[in-house]
Formats: C-alpha cells, sequence, structure tokens
C-alpha cells in the first residue's frame, strides 16, 4: 500500500506516529497510513536533542499550514550514532554462504551489538544458492558453500534463529518475514554481503524508488544515502530500516564485566563458576571452560569472546 504524504492539513490535533524519515531538516512521521511532514520544535534544538528514524512521537497537525510540529519524542528503547535510528526491535544479522566467505568473529561483533541494545536477533545466511550442485566433485565454490552454511547452523542454530535466503530463487523470505512479524528490523552485517538484495526483496517500492538514483550515479543499484523505515505490512505494523550503516561495530562500547551478559553461552551459565567474578579466561573452576571443554559450546564462540575480552583490556591501558 502507498502511503499518502500529507503536506498541507485542514484539521488541528495531535496524533501519535512513527519518524519514518528525516532529511534537509524535515521530519517525515507516519501516523496510520499518512505520512506528514514536520518540524522539530525549538526547544529539541535548545536541550541538544536530535529527532531519530523510528522515534515514537506525538505531533500537533495545524490547519492550513504546510507542516506539521514534532511536540513530543517517547522514552527511547535503543538508540545508535552511526547510522541514527532508535527503537530496533530485531537485527537481521546478515552474512553469505560465499563471495565473501563468514567471518565467525565479525559475525559475533554485530550479534554483541544487538544483544547489548536488548533486540530480538536473527541470522540470515545470503546467496545459499551458491551451495547449489554442492555434490558435484567439479564444482568447489558450491562444496565450500554448503561447509560454510553447515558451520553457520552449528554454531548459532542453538543460540538464534537462522534463516537461509536464496534471492536468485526467492526461497527463505517467507520464513524471514514470519520472525520478524510485527517488529522493527535492521539489517547488519559487513559490505558485500547482499542487504541490500534481501532490503528490496522485503520492500520491492524501496528498489523502484532508488532505482533512477542508481543508474545516473552508477553506485550500483541499492545505494543508500539518508536512512528510512518503510513498512512491510500494515495490519501487523512490520517495518525494517534502510539504512547507509550497520556494517561495523566498535566492541569498546561493551564493557569487561558486561561483556559476558551479551554471548548467551556465558550469560546462562552466570553464578555457576566457583568465583563470583569469574570471566571466563584462565580462573580455576570456570563453568564456561567446562563447559567449553565438553563440547557444549562452541569454540570460535569462545574465541571470539576472549578476544573481544582482551580488546577492551587494551584499550584501557591508554
Amino acid at each position: 500500500m502507498k502511503m499518502m504524504i500529507i503536506n498541507e492539513t485542514t484539521c488541528a490535533g495531535h496524533l501519535n506516529g512513527t519518524i519514518v524519515k528525516g532529511i534537509a531538516g524535515f521530519y517525515y512521521v507516519k501516523s496510520g497510513v499518512a505520512v506528514y511532514r514536520c518540524k522539530a520544535r525549538g526547544i529539541f534544538k535548545q536541550r541538544d536533542i536530535k529527532p531519530a528514524v523510528g522515534d515514537e512521537v506525538t505531533i500537533e497537525v495545524i490547519p492550513d499550514n504546510d507542516d506539521s510540529v514534532i511536540t513530543d519524542i517517547k522514552e527511547r528503547k535503543n538508540s545508535f550514532i552511526r547510522p541514527f535510528v532508535a527503537n530496533v526491535d530485531c537485527f537481521a544479522v546478515v552474512t553469505a554462504a560465499l563471495k565473501p566467505a563468514p567471518v565467525l568473529p565479525v559475525i559475533d561483533r554485530f550479534l554483541v551489538m544487538a544483544e547489548k541494545a536488548e533486540t530480538d536477533i536473527v541470522i540470515c545466511i545470503n546467496k545459499c544458492d551458491l551451495a547449489e550442485n554442492a555434490d558435484d566433485r567439479k564444482n568447489k565454490s558450491g562444496r565450500k558453500a554448503a561447509e560454510n552454511i553447515e558451520i553457520l547452523k552449528e554454531t548459532y542454530g542453538p543460540l538464534y534463529p537462522v534463516v537461509c535466503i536464496d534471492s536468485v530463487n526467492e526461497t527463505g523470505f517467507d520464513e524471514l518475514r514470519r520472525v520478524i512479524k510485527g517488529k522493527k528490523t535492521a539489517l547488519a552485517g559487513p559490505s558485500g554481503v547482499g542487504k541490500s538484495t534481501i532490503l528490496n526483496r522485503l520492500i520491492p517500492h524501496a528498489e523502484a524508488e532508488t532505482g533512477k538514483i542508481s543508474e545516473k550515479s552508477q553506485r550500483g543499484k541499492h545505494t543508500t544515502r539518508h536512512s528510512e523505515l518503510f513498512t512491510i505490512d500494515e495490519e501487523d505494523g512490520t517495518m525494517i530500516f534502510d539504512t547507509p550503516g550497520f556494517t561495523s561495530f566498535d566492541v569498546l562500547e561493551a564493557d569487561e564485566d558486561e561483556l559476558q551478559h551479551f554471548f548467551p553461552e556465558t550469560a546462562a551459565r552466570l553464578g555457576t563458576c566457583r568465583y563470583s567474578d569469574c570471566r571466563h579466561m584462565a580462573e580455576p573452576g570456570c563453568s564456561v571452560r567446562a563447559a567449553l571443554e565438553n563440547n557444549e559450546i562452541s569454540r570460535s564462540r569462545y574465541d571470539s569472546y576472549i578476544s573481544m575480552m582482551d580488546e577492551i583490556k587494551r584499550s584501557k591501558q591508554y
């Protein structure tokens, strides 16, 4: 359903809505199926508060005025600086079966970001079509893609929903829609894994809007210049962020004491080690290391945890 952008209003009142786009000092607020072009009250600038895409707001609709006014910004459940968005309900962490090959420590950094923000998480393995005909001995890349898919499922399947996406044959999208139903979801992952392809399958009207720009600028089919929040389903409120960011994450935003809370494997074992301040590195009586030795948790996940902990420790030396 195409949304109706209202510039001129004929009735006064206050409405609640969601900021779906901010550009050139204007904020576009979706309330129902209508979108209102708004300015923010001056008090926000005085208090150094900037509205973000994803913010839940109250707007005042002023009769015979081109623009409405944002009068209140509701408390955010989370917010991010790069890109500047708020109230993410779910992160779809995207990796590829191949081209580029998945790098587990990179995926783990995105997962820590999502855990810290207290969002739901789904792992999307894109380019699963590359694993077709993996049984063919001559198809080395197909075998490698299939092997990578199995590693990803084994590593993350016990922790999060894992969805295999085949954009060529258009499979996996219905499952992904079920997982993100009713949520505001953001795609996160390194460059080249196909986030734009997934986005354009979920919201084809976004591809139409960016296609003309792409042909002119030669920057690819989907080049995001600003953050925008698209509606996938009006009835259940499913929305997805189209952003120019979420391609990297600075783990130093976490600290030593809280990092263990952002790995489900270690969080599930809090309070079960011999020492209450155990950080699961080399302490005796560590239940996490015992679980590792018993193959109850992934070696690559544990190595990522140790690597991030060392990184945080090194940062405190300077």
